[in-house]
This record gives C-alpha cells, sequence and structure tokens, in this order.
C-alpha cells in the first residue's frame, strides 16, 4: 500500500516527467528555421513536420488516451518515455526531413499517451492541488524546451543535436527513477476495448466540457500559432534573425502563464474565464500592431497579455471540468480535452503555414489574429454564461 510520502514523490516524478514532454514538444520550434536553411526544406515541409507531430498525438490520444485506467499509470508511463527516448534519438540523426517527420510521429505518439496518464497520476497523489499542478506542468516545460532549444542555437556548437541529447539524458533518467515509484490506481478490465478509438468524457462533465469549449479553442489556436510560426514571423516583421529572439518570444508567452496560474490559483475560476478571454482579445490586437510596425518590443507586450488569458483560462478550465471525474475516468477525461486542445492546437496552425506559402507570414498573422479576435469575443459571452449558470 503506497504512503503518502510515496505518493508525494509520485506528483514530483509526475510534475518533472509531464515538463519534460513538454520540453521535448517545444525545442523544434526555434530550428524549424534552422532546418529549412541547412536542410534545404521548403515551408510546406516545414507544415508537414509540424502536423506530422499533431495527427501523431491525436491518434495516441483517442487510443491509448485512456489505457492507464486500465492497465496502471506506471506501464503506460514507462512506455511514453521509452518511445520518447526513440523520438529524441531520431532528432539527433536527422539530416533531411524524412527522418525529422519520422521523429515527430513517435514522439507525438508519446505525448498522446504520456499527456493524460501523468495528468491522471498527479491528480491520484494530491486530489486537492492537481488540477492546478497540470495547468502549470505544460508551461514550464514548453518555456524550457523553447528557451534551451533557442540559446543553444545562438551560443553553442552543434545546437540541433545537442539540444535533444539533453532531453534523452533526462528522459532515461526519468525511466530509471519510475522504477521505484508506486502505482497509484487499481488496473481494471477492458485494456484492449479502450484501444479503440474514442472519446470518453464522463456523463457528469459533459456540460461543462461544452460550455468550455469556445474559450479552450481559442487559447489553443493561439499556442499552436506560436509554437510553429512566431520565431519565423520575428524574423520576417522585424528583421531581427537571433534564433534566441523568437525563442524568447514564445517563451515570454509560457512563462506569462505560469505566472498566471500561480496568481489565479484560488480565484474562482468562472471569474477568471473572462478576464483570461479578454486578455486574449487585446494580447492578440497589440501583437499585430507590433507586426505592423515592425516593433519587436510591442510583439513582446502583446505575448505577455496573450499569456495571461492563455495561462487563466487554461488553469480555470481544468478546475472547473477535471472535479468532476471519479478516479479510474481521469484519464479518460483528460484525453478528450486534449483531443479537443490539441485540434483546436494543430489545425489552424498548419492551415497558417499554408496559407503563409502564398501570401506571406505577416499577412497570415493578420488573418490569424482576426479570426482569434472573433472567436474570444464568442467566448466572452460564453464565458458569462458558464459564470451564470454555476
Amino acid at each position: 500500500m503506497p504512503t503518502s510520502s510515496s505518493y508525494r514523490r509520485m506528483t514530483v516524478f509526475g510534475i518533472v516527467a509531464a515538463a519534460t514532454f513538454s520540453a521535448c514538444s517545444s525545442a523544434p520550434t526555434p530550428l524549424y528555421h534552422f532546418y529549412q536553411e541547412t536542410f534545404g526544406l521548403s515551408s510546406l515541409t516545414v507544415t508537414i513536420i509540424f502536423a506530422a507531430y499533431a495527427v501523431s498525438l491525436l491518434a495516441a490520444l483517442l487510443t491509448f488516451g485512456s489505457i492507464s485506467d486500465h492497465i496502471g499509470r506506471k506501464p503506460a508511463i514507462f512506455a511514453s518515455l521509452a518511445v520518447n527516448a526513440v523520438a529524441m534519438l531520431l532528432f539527433m540523426f536527422a539530416e533531411g526531413g524524412g527522418l525529422l517527420i519520422a521523429a515527430r510521429v513517435v514522439q507525438g505518439l508519446a505525448m498522446g499517451m504520456a499527456i493524460p496518464t501523468l495528468g491522471a497520476t498527479i491528480l491520484d497523489t494530491d486530489s486537492q492541488r492537481g488540477p492546478m499542478l497540470n495547468s502549470i506542468t505544460p508551461f514550464i516545460g514548453l518555456t524550457a524546451g523553447s528557451l534551451m532549444a533557442g540559446l543553444l542555437m545562438t551560443y553553442a556548437p552543434d545546437p540541433a543535436h545537442l539540444v535533444f541529447v539533453a532531453l534523452l539524458v533526462v528522459t532515461l533518467a526519468e525511466i530509471l527513477l519510475l522504477l521505484v515509484m508506486p502505482e497509484t490506481t487499481q488496473r481494471r478490465p477492458g485494456a484492449l476495448a479502450s484501444l479503440r478509438p474514442h472519446i470518453a468524457i464522463p456523463p457528469a462533465a459533459r456540460s461543462a466540457v461544452i460550455r468550455t469549449s469556445p474559450v479552450n479553442i481559442a487559447g489553443w489556436a493561439l499556442g499552436g500559432f506560436y509554437l510553429s510560426l512566431m520565431p519565423s514571423l520575428v524574423m520576417a516583421a522585424t528583421g531581427i534573425r537571433s534564433p534566441l529572439v523568437g525563442a524568447s518570444v514564445v517563451s515570454v508567452l509560457m512563462l506569462v502563464a505560469t505566472a498566471t496560474v500561480l496568481l489565479s490559483r484560488n480565484a474562482p475560476a468562472i471569474r477568471v474565464l473572462p478576464i483570461g478571454t479578454l486578455s486574449l482579445l487585446i494580447g492578440v490586437a497589440v501583437t499585430l500592431v507590433g507586426v505592423n510596425l515592425q516593433q519587436v518590443v510591442l510583439l513582446f507586450a502583446g505575448t505577455m497579455i496573450v499569456g495571461i488569458g492563455f495561462g487563466g483560462n487554461f488553469s480555470a478550465i481544468l478546475r472547473i471540468v477535471l472535479p468532476l471525474a471519479h478516479n479510474n475516468d481521469r484519464a479518460g477525461l483528460l484525453s478528450a480535452f486534449f483531443v479537443q486542445s490539441y485540434l483546436a492546437f494543430a489545425l489552424p496552425a498548419i492551415g497558417a503555414g499554408l496559407l503563409a506559402r502564398d501570401i506571406g507570414l505577416a499577412q497570415t498573422a493578420y488573418i490569424f489574429g482576426a479570426g482569434v479576435i472573433a472567436l474570444a469575443s464568442i467566448s466572452l459571452v460564453a464565458a458569462r454564461r458558464i459564470g451564470a449558470q454555476a
């Protein structure tokens, strides 16, 4: 029987491992321009690399998303870490678009299994703070991955390989640590049946998921744009070619989001939603002005405002939705939530990447930003309705 101290260790392990997966997913972001120049990749190929990750991640969420509710958390965590290690090796040896696509496919599979499993593990071991901790870990990891890659790109030798060597070492260390961690849930029948692609939203949570969908989609669509195209947009709009600047813009988004989660953790979630949604709207507008005026300061300012909305909304939605699931339904609910989130994350960003080939990054940013502003405006009304019905 696990003790409270072993549960605390597992909570810490779950936080660190979840952040590691997020760091691995964001590490390629500052490298996309480098890959284009070094390997002679077209913008379409870069878009395909991003799309490959998103498609495989969604496939994994739909098939393996609730597997840990049946086989236990530790076997699922081990499998996801092992697959992630393979992805890091593929990145290390990539010398063209083919292996980069393969690396992102494998990485997406690892991430799709890891997200709901580690999220459920954190909830198993700390149900009171679990929603808040699950809100913070992605932003911490995304910040670390993009910033580390940007720093290595700017100052280190062989940066395209070194960042993945470091992440591989961390992943292997976590595999070893997992061996001494406790299991946090009971196995139950139905593992094979759970592999059929499905969305598992417990009846008690369905209404809350539907009500928060517009807000969630707006935030994740913007996050996808930042992680796929923002470093290239910074170069195109300002003429600043340092990879560190583009990576810093992405990192500022995640850092402000993390700070917002911490500062708003005790505020009622239904009060945070409209503030966060309004921040998204204002932040996008400021960012677009920065693109138009070619002012990197305005890009940073707009990104900071966007980060308030991104982090505040993500945390508020998790605090509203996650407590509605029982222990054995947690991974399934998290999987369904992230299927929606990553569809919003991937599809608009892929469309923007394809559009940028024809009209340029700046014009694409205006169109994309206008869409997010429109969706955020709709979400303000939806957020008020959530508050009225809570």
